[in-house]
């Protein structure tokens, strides 16, 4: 139909080359495709590239958000679909959104993805995992928050209409990969509320971690993923020890500077 919204689907990576194609041909459709490089070493430039995306360069970064703001910025179309190079949308997900392009265009309407995401070769199904809903179809009047981690869509107070049909998201292919981006985002995430003045107490590093177990494992019904369940629980607990451990440690690290000796 001559009166369908034209889409922009808009991705931020980095050393991406084994995860692009299978993205990429998940959102092949869409009228366009912004891909911001980060200095990948590897050849996610060119397969981009190769599948028809509009490819740009970025040498600094400046965090997720940021990064977002700036790839949303090359974008063409009124209508965004964000997403990330280990995602994929599954073909009920691709008619919902379909089904959205074909309405009249309106400057309010916001939609979110229900998530599913991969740990250690399940598809999680509790825990927290599921649906994961993620803000990521957007009028481009719309853009994502300054944070380092854990950004996300500056909605303004509109209400977000949820979507049917899945975001795949392969979310742990590699135990050790995965541990070492969940320490990059607890160190980042401890330095940005560092910088804004947050404070952490000794024991409140314990409480958290506690709760960060018993939350995924009990109140989110971890175990009934089975094993996965349980390994995530304890995932979440050493990830959120890791972000208040070190926001502790900024905060303790200050305070002796400021006293002029350890």
């Amino acid at each position: 139909m001559s009166d369908r919204q034209a889409l922009s689907v808009v991705l931020i990576a980095r050393d991406a080359a084994g995860l692009l194609p299978e993205c990429l041909e998940s959102v092949s459709w869409a009228d366009e495709i912004i891909v911001l490089d980060s200095g990948s070493s590897d050849d996610t430039p060119q397969i981009a590239a190769r599948h028809g995306a509009r490819v740009f360069h970025s040498d600094e970064w400046h965090g997720y958000g940021k990064q977002r703001q700036l790839a949303q910025r090359y974008a063409s179309h009124a209508m965004i679909l964000m997403i990330d190079t280990d995602e994929r949308i599954t073909p009920t997900l691709r008619s919902a959104i379909e089904s959205v392009l074909q309405q009249p265009a309106s400057a309010t309407a916001i939609y979110s993805l229900g998530r599913r995401n991969l740990f250690l070769g399940r598809f999680m199904r509790h825990s927290g995992w599921y649906p994961d809903r993620v803000t990521r179809l957007y009028p481009a009047s719309y853009q994502y928050n300054d944070n380092q981690v854990h950004e996300s869509l500056d909605t303004q107070g509109q209400k977000i209409i949820p979507l049917k049909g899945d975001l795949l998201h392969l979310t742990c292919r590699d135990f050790s990969a995965f541990q070492w981006k969940q320490f990059a985002y607890a160190e980042a995430w401890a330095k940005q509320r560092h910088q804004q003045g947050k404070r952490c107490g000794f024991m409140s590093i314990f409480t958290h971690t506690l709760g960060a177990f018993l939350k995924t494992l009990l109140l989110r019904a971890g175990f009934l993923d089975g094993k996965q369940g349980w390994l995530l629980a304890m995932v979440n607990a050493q990830y959120t020890f890791n972000k208040y451990a070190a926001l502790w440690a900024l905060n303790h690290s200050s305070h002796a500077s400021s006293k002029g000796g350890l």
